[in-house]
């Protein structure tokens, strides 16, 4: 017997990648199809703090906080303290399901005049509980599908207005538990990726205080593919990542800051117009199957840019579009708004995002809410939560109570 999964819709991603390889047409689609780009391990493109999701789901080029390890760790260069911890929590597609969560946790410290630092995290994304069944409908047991990934990296001024990093990460996807009952054997998959990051920041001196124009860039999960029955193998999300923000004093307590990102997932079309043979006609579904899966990481980067069968504007519908603008009172309150786009086409991830936060010297608490535009969209109303400690200012709090 052949046994499938009930689960929601994020815990068949992965089956869907599947069945779009297997259900390919001979000749590329056409433009204004729905053609998105399906990845092993998606829960990794998903913004896991609130400071980030409440301005759009953006982050590669805002001020340093200490959620910097998912976005760029280059920024923890920049960082007013020298180490911290934060913990961030995500109830995922509540509109479907009860049961989806994404944990991330993460921290860094620089080592001062040492140069440099080091910065680490680890996300846990829980698919809930699933059901095994039968094609007559035998339950087969239950199940708890999860992706995790662990991750360091380093950090360190090249420039007193430029920062680098690198980061490694181990990724592992496990969607049936090692429960199999068939010949179809299943099993959990795993890969090894790595991160670059550069972050420019440099003060501007205005009459009414200094502002900060920054850029920021980064080459997200450079790795291998995953497979999961050692027959098809699937890309991870490797994405490209460019941002721009510039804050503006307003007075000496009152900032406003302004953000603009665009993420490109470097990842193939499952309908790439190079599926071609020998003679330059379009591939079997067969052939065109065994040629995706056979294309090696690498190729696929540097071929994702100029692959999709729409051309040009394909190609720039692949491109997510983040905005965002954060109020800051005395550096203690914040107000956020946001907006992110994504195209019809490829996957239609379009909403506001509303946010607030609050940080003192040692503890910073942030909360974000996402409006999609679509009533039916799955992300409406998801909420995102996030607790950080500034290590340093708990030390110092402590020492001075000692002190008295």
């Amino acid at each position: 017997m052949k046994k499938k999964l009930i689960i929601s819709l994020t815990a068949v991603l992965f089956a869907a990648s599947m069945q779009a390889q297997s259900q390919q047409t001979a000749a590329p689609v056409a433009q204004d199809v729905l053609n998105p780009l399906i990845t092993a391990m998606p829960s990794l493109s998903i913004a896991p703090d609130a400071r980030a999701a409440g301005m759009g789901d953006l982050g590669v080029a805002t001020e340093a906080d200490f959620n910097a390890q998912y976005w760029n760790p280059a920024k923890y260069a920049y960082m007013y303290s020298k180490g911290g911890i934060t913990a961030n929590y995500t109830p995922w597609l509540r509109a479907l399901v009860s049961d989806i969560d994404l944990a991330y946790l993460a921290g860094f410290y620089n080592f001062g005049d040492l140069g440099g630092g080091i910065g680490a995290s680890f996300t846990y994304f829980s698919m809930g509980d699933v059901t095994l069944m039968s094609e007559d409908n035998i339950d087969m047991g239950t199940v708890r599908p999860n992706e995790w990934a662990l991750d360091l990296s380093y950090f360190r001024k090249l420039h007193e207005y430029v920062s680098m990093s690198v980061a490694l990460r181990f990724m592992y996807s496990d969607l049936n538990n090692g429960r199999n009952t068939t010949q179809e054997d299943i099993h959990a998959a795993w890969t090894m990726a790595a991160d670059l990051g550069i972050y420019y920041r440099q003060p501007i001196e205005l009459p009414m205080g200094t502002s900060h124009f920054s850029l920021g860039f980064t080459l997200k999960n450079l790795g291998g593919k995953m497979t999961y029955n050692n027959i098809i193998s699937s890309f991870i999300p490797t994405s490209m990542n460019i941002g721009v923000g510039y804050e503006l004093p307003c007075d000496k307590y009152n900032f406003l800051t302004f953000n603009v990102e665009a993420n490109k997932l470097m990842v193939p079309s499952l309908q790439s117009k190079y599926a071609v043979d020998e003679q330059g006609n379009p591939m079997s579904t067969d052939q065109r199957r065994e040629w995706y899966n056979s294309l090696n990481p690498a190729r696929g980067w540097f071929m994702s840019f100029n692959d999709a069968p729409g051309g040009a504007k394909e190609e720039f519908d692949e491109v997510r579009w983040g905005a965002g603008i954060e109020y800051s009172y005395n550096k203690q309150f914040f107000a956020r708004v946001g907006y992110s786009y994504e195209s019809f086409y490829k996957g239609n991830r379009n909403y506001i995002t509303l946010g607030a936060g609050f940080h003192l010297s040692i503890v910073t608490l942030d909360i974000s809410y996402c409006a999609a535009l679509a009533s039916t969209n799955p992300l409406n109303n998801t909420m995102r939560f996030t607790l950080g400690f500034d290590l340093y200012g708990i030390k110092d709090l402590v020492n001075n109570r000692k002190s008295k």
